[in-house]
């Protein structure tokens, strides 16, 4: 069974992503420093696909299966060797 993401929600603090099985999962905007520091108006355009999540203007991919995995942000900082 293939689980997807079916809403995007926010608060303050939070995303909250609605599944496809039901459930709901609730990430810290911390673990996605593009979303924790865009506008209200940025963070209401995402797109949602059958794998994920997707942020056009803020350059930003989460997948459900990351999500589920509690994986955050996997982006290295721009100009900075491992």
């Amino acid at each position: 069974m293939t689980i997807s993401a079916t809403d995007v929600r926010f608060d303050d603090a939070q995303m909250w992503v609605a599944l496809s099985d039901g459930r709901m999962i609730g990430v810290p905007l911390a673990w996605f420093p593009r979303l924790l520091n865009a506008s209200t108006e940025e963070r209401q355009e995402v797109e949602i696909s059958p794998f994920g999540l997707h942020w056009d203007a803020l350059d930003e991919d989460i997948s459900v299966e990351g999500l589920l995995a509690g994986r955050s942000d996997q982006t290295r900082p721009r100009g900075k060797a491992a």
